[in-house]
């Protein structure tokens, strides 16, 4: 989930999303300590997920300025400092309120003293529990509730760690599952604690359970959207009344919608940077892994590094398209090469263009502009793997059939004649290939056509699940009539089925960049007050001052507009007739 957190109705404040997730934890949790301590260091325990909160948003030498000399697991055995004071950044659960009272209670506790911060909310029970023990309370620092239940995974993005939802939620064993209803559960306070750290009040919007008429049950697969809102207009309420300075008139939008609004968008083939890079590459969150040359420069090296946004060239680049990508990087190493009269030496001895292995070298010899190579050979050298990958793989071709598809100008006929013919493409490729086009037509797969696909296809028996899986997405078939007879049809030619309109006056100088998820199009709606009202409801009326939206000044959000690169004319790239797809 992700948001434009450039500004903020908060007294002008500027930090980005993830700076002040950064600074709630080491200056309203780590730094308010210091306070009532006298232990100059402390010992900072958390829980399997609090840790994961804490690596994504903190470095370990954030934390270390903040005064902390140790991190610990809370279920881990852990050597007694009766000396040293531990905050505790903890999940409110049962277990780990067991775990800390065992830590803090008797005659010999672990640590001197403890400053307890709930990730979450935590119940009154557990309170209780905690006041009971009569040798724990006096050592009791802080015991307080921070509300931040989130991993902020970059500057604008956030998820609640639900790697399992799809499956909770939209199985066949859904219904009147505890799993449905936890996940659920959870999942409302993480969000909630979003609007807690930025303290903001949203207008909490969603997708209506849609039927076919009235005599249809709605299932729990259509009130995900309906229940999720409930959770977190629930937990808002709570805050207005509980945190200090929330909003009580509302400040932003929250839209809340399932995957069933759009079953391609995760699928299809992604054609900005970033979007590359973690579907080709093998990648390990934003960790890439690459071969530098040694520092006696006999053989090469293993350096991880990660793409974030202190990463300038990767900030540029990641919602640029890849071959728009791959120009800008040439022009930045041509660039360089002009400025730089050591670099001409080295490409004339080299007699030509410069490698990434060249880069490489310069680096060492070039030291003043050391981070600037560095960054510069990191990307040609993943453009180029992703250029080769995308050519081996033949992805330009999937891609386009994929595209194809979605806007109505490919059917069953050109999959079927693609599947014969590119014998190259990977069992992978097909795979996505089948299952973009079981959710644009999933009555195909009721009878024995779409098994017949599957089989040509050579999928496995793992893979046609993931196929049939398509229509469980799939929203209540409105397509077929509820009337009987017959109809007349006067327009004999083919007409164009298209599942997703293109949009008019975007056109893009690259080709594959037509596709565009349908939440992009919701939002651009919601930012104009153009929701339709029989598909979305709203948990809270609008304030009185605004009916569709709020005055701009009043808002965080900035006008909707696409991270694609839209231009107009052109194509993929240029020439039409290079090998690789353009021409750099």
């Amino acid at each position: 989930m992700s948001f434009d957190s450039d500004t903020s109705s908060q007294g002008g404040d500027h930090r980005s999303f993830l700076q002040i997730t950064r600074d709630r934890l080491l200056f309203e949790m780590l730094r308010s300590t210091r306070k009532n301590s006298k232990s100059t260091w402390k010992v900072l325990i958390m829980d399997k997920f609090t840790v994961k909160i804490m690596s994504y948003a903190c470095k370990m030498a954030d934390i270390t300025e903040e005064g902390v000399s140790l991190v610990e697991d809370l279920y881990k055995r852990r050597q007694p400092l009766p000396s040293l004071d531990a905050i505790y950044f903890i999940q409110p659960t049962k277990e780990n309120i067991v775990m800390f009272l065992s830590d803090m209670s008797g005659r010999s506790p672990l640590y001197k003293k403890a400053y307890v911060f709930f990730s979450s909310p935590v119940h009154k029970e557990l309170v209780a529990q905690i006041k009971k023990d009569s040798s724990v309370l006096p050592r009791i620092g802080a015991l307080s509730e921070m509300n931040l239940e989130y991993f902020a995974i970059d500057s604008q993005g956030f998820t609640t760690d639900h790697e399992r939802a799809l499956e909770e939620l939209f199985s066949e064993n859904a219904e009147g599952s505890h799993k449905y209803n936890a996940c659920l559960n959870t999942m409302a306070t993480r969000i909630s604690t979003v609007f807690a750290s930025l303290r903001e009040f949203p207008r909490v919007h969603y997708r209506v359970a849609k039927t076919i008429d009235a005599s249809t049950m709605t299932t729990l697969r259509d009130l995900v959207p309906t229940k999720l809102a409930a959770g977190v207009w629930n937990c808002l309420a709570k805050y207005k009344m509980t945190i200090p300075e929330f909003p009580q008139t509302e400040t932003c939008e929250l839209l809340i919608v399932d995957r069933s609004i759009d079953q391609i968008a995760p699928i299809i083939h992604e054609w900005t940077y970033d979007a590359m890079c973690h579907d080709l590459l093998c990648m390990d969150g934003n960790k890439y892994v690459h071969e530098v040359p040694s520092k006696n420069g006999s053989a090469t090296e293993k350096k991880e590094v990660l793409l974030e946004d202190h990463d300038p060239v990767w900030l540029e680049l990641r919602h640029a398209h890849i071959a728009d990508a791959s120009e800008r990087l040439h022009d930045k190493m041509t660039h360089f090469v002009s400025k730089n009269k050591a670099a001409q030496l080295h490409q004339a001895r080299n007699g030509g263009e410069l490698s990434t292995r060249d880069l490489q070298k310069m680096v060492q010899a070039l030291p003043q502009y050391s981070d600037q190579i560095d960054k510069l050979s990191l990307h040609v050298e993943i453009a180029g793997k992703l250029n080769n990958i995308i050519r081996e793989q033949c992805l330009r071709d999937v891609g386009q059939l994929e595209q194809d598809l979605v806007f109505g100008d490919a059917g069953t006929k050109e999959v079927i004649n693609f599947l014969r013919t590119q014998l190259g493409v990977s069992r992978e490729n097909k795979l996505r290939l089948l299952m973009i086009y079981a959710a644009l037509n999933p009555e195909k797969f009721e009878s024995d056509k779409g098994a017949k696909l599957m089989q040509l296809a050579g999928l496995s028996d793992d893979d046609m699940i993931a196929v049939n899986n398509m229509r469980c997405l799939c929203g209540p078939d409105t397509k077929k009539s509820t009337g009987g007879g017959f109809t007349l049809k006067f327009d004999v030619h083919k007409k164009k089925h298209a599942h997703r309109k293109e949009r008019t006056g975007e056109e893009s100088a690259w080709a594959l960049s037509r596709f565009y998820p349908v939440l992009e199009e919701l939002i651009e709606k919601l930012s104009k007050g153009e929701l339709p009202k029989d598909e979305y409801n709203c948990m809270n009326d609008p304030s009185p001052s605004a009916h569709g939206l709020p005055t701009t000044s009043s808002l965080r959000t900035s006008p909707a507009h696409s991270m694609r690169s839209r231009r107009t004319g052109g194509t993929w790239a240029r020439p039409r007739g290079s090998d690789d797809g353009y021409s750099r």
